[in-house]
C-alpha cells in the first residue's frame, strides 16, 4: 500500500521535519498515530516519504489551531484509513462547537447588559428563606455543587450560610455572579482572570468592566473562525492529492 503512495519523489523524515520546525522523532510519531499515511521502506528499512506526506502534514498542522490537536489527529487519521464521512462529522462538531461558544458570548453580553448598576451584591441580600440553594442552583447551570464551591473558594461566588442549617445560600447577585462565571468559564477564562471581573462588576455593576475581557472574547472566536478555514482549505488539497 505505501508503494501506490509514492510520486516520483524521495523524501526524508528530516526532509519533512525540517520545513516545519519539527524533528524527525515528531514525523515519525505522526506517522505512528495515523496522521500521515504510511510511509514506504527503502532495502535498509529507512522511512521514505513523498509529495503525498507532505500535504497531510501540512493539513493536519494547519487544522491544529482552529480544531484542536485531538480533533485534527482523529480528522487525520479517519481520512487516512478511508473514513472521510467521519472526517466531516468531526469538522461539522467542531463548527457546531464555535457556533455555540458565539452564542455563549451574545448571552453573557446580554446579560451585562441587564445588570442594574444600581444594585450591588450588599443591597440584594434577601431574608428569611428567600434565595435558592447549591444543589438546585447547579442543577440549573449544568455543573457540579462541587463546582461552586471550587468558585466560592475563588471568590466568584459569595453565598451566605441559613443561620439554622448551615446551607448556602444564594441570592440574586450570587445567582449573576455564578452565571457569569460560567459563561466565562465556557469562554476560556481561567478562575484566577474570572475573580477579577466579577469584582470589577460588583462594584461597577455594569458591562464596562468586562468590555476588554469582551473585545478579546470575540477576537478569539474570529480567529478560531479563520484557522477553521485554513485547515479545511489544506485538507481539501489534501484529499484532492489523495483523489
Amino acid at each position: 500500500m505505501a508503494r501506490n503512495l509514492q510520486s516520483g519523489e524521495r523524501l526524508r523524515p528530516v526532509d519533512l521535519a525540517r520545513g516545519h520546525g519539527l524533528s524527525t522523532q515528531a514525523i515519525r510519531n505522526y506517522e505512528e498515530a495515523g496522521i500521515l499515511p504510511a510511509a514506504a521502506r527503502t532495502p535498509h528499512g529507512y522511512r521514505t516519504y513523498t509529495s503525498l506526506h507532505a500535504g497531510a502534514l501540512r493539513a493536519f498542522l494547519a487544522l491544529v489551531p482552529g480544531y484542536g490537536h485531538r480533533t485534527a489527529t482523529s480528522i487525520m487519521r479517519t481520512v487516512n484509513q478511508g473514513a472521510v464521512d467521519e472526517a466531516f462529522r468531526l469538522i461539522d462538531e467542531s463548527h457546531a462547537q464555535l457556533l455555540d461558544d458565539r452564542r455563549t458570548l451574545r448571552a453573557v453580553e446580554s446579560a451585562l447588559r441587564d445588570l442594574d448598576p444600581t444594585t450591588a451584591p450588599e443591597s440584594a441580600a434577601v431574608s428569611g428563606t428567600d434565595g435558592t440553594f447549591i444543589g438546585p442552583l447547579a442543577g440549573k447551570l449544568g455543573i457540579r455543587p462541587a463546582t461552586l464551591r471550587a468558585w466560592e473558594r475563588a471568590g466568584l461566588v459569595r453565598p451566605r450560610r441559613d443561620p439554622r442549617t448551615g446551607y448556602r445560600v444564594y441570592d440574586e447577585a450570587d445567582v449573576r455572579d455564578a452565571r457569569l462565571a460560567h459563561q466565562l468559564r465556557r469562554g476560556g477564562y481561567l478562575l484566577e482572570q474570572i475573580a477579577p471581573l466579577i469584582a470589577q462588576v460588583r462594584s461597577a455593576g455594569g458591562l464596562e468592566p468586562l468590555e476588554a475581557a469582551l473585545g478579546d472574547w470575540h477576537g478569539r472566536l474570529s480567529a478560531r473562525g479563520r484557522a477553521m478555514l485554513t485547515g479545511a482549505a489544506e485538507l481539501e488539497a489534501y484529499l484532492r492529492r489523495r483523489g
